[in-house]
């Protein structure tokens, strides 16, 4: 089944038995956002049809924001756009964007661990929070070995939504983030990455 064929997050937890839980776990680590950035945005929501597809959201909303936060990670980790994640014939599809480790070999190399996956929709949170926990246990058991917290991050542009699998766990947090409010919204992205930084720093060092 391809990840688009979940439209619950309950078929999801009961097809590979995964706990429900939330928790306000996410943190804000400050993130100077640059002023052409804010311009370019305010631009872009005022004059643009920026929710008018998912294509529209990933590419005036949801991708800029992550960009500018990969930028300071980008030696360790590339962020793939739409790129097949396939475990097996129940866990594939296209992820809207994958955070995953820069491999020795070249930007060019989906190498593993992957640490985020990141679902758009227009309007439907309960659909696309389903494909994108379908895509963390994907991730999960393509890390195989690695045994790290993927995040997964939901949004339709305005409101962005974070979750967590470790293990068996998936932690939903209950506090949502929008762009309306950039600053904390960036901070919680920001925070999201350096988690990811740390636990792939404490792989290097074992």
């Amino acid at each position: 089944m391809a990840f688009s064929s979940y439209k619950t997050i309950g078929d999801v937890l009961k097809a590979f038995q995964v706990i429900y839980t939330e928790a306000n776990f996410v943190g804000e680590v400050e993130f100077n956002i640059p002023d052409y950035f804010r311009e370019d945005l305010e631009f872009t929501m005022r004059e643009g049809a920026v929710d008018c597809s998912e294509f529209a959201v990933c590419e005036n909303l949801i991708f800029p924001v992550l960009k500018q936060v990969w930028k300071r990670y980008s030696s360790k980790f590339i962020l793939w756009s739409h790129y097949s994640l396939n475990y097996d014939e129940k866990l594939s599809g296209f992820p809207e964007y994958i955070l995953a480790k820069r491999s020795p070999l070249g930007k060019v190399v989906f190498d593993q661990p992957y640490f985020i996956l990141v679902e758009a929709k227009q309007d439907n949170f309960e659909t696309a929070w389903a494909q994108c926990l379908a895509e963390m246990i994907a991730a999960q058991r393509l890390n195989d070995e690695f045994k790290i917290t993927i995040f997964g991050i939901v949004s339709n542009g305005g409101v962005w939504q974070f979750g967590k699998l470790e293990a068996n766990l998936f932690t939903r947090n209950i506090a949502p983030y929008t762009i309306y409010e950039l600053d904390k919204l960036f901070a919680v992205v920001n925070y999201v990455f350096q988690q990811c930084e740390l636990q792939l720093n404490n792989l290097v060092a074992a």
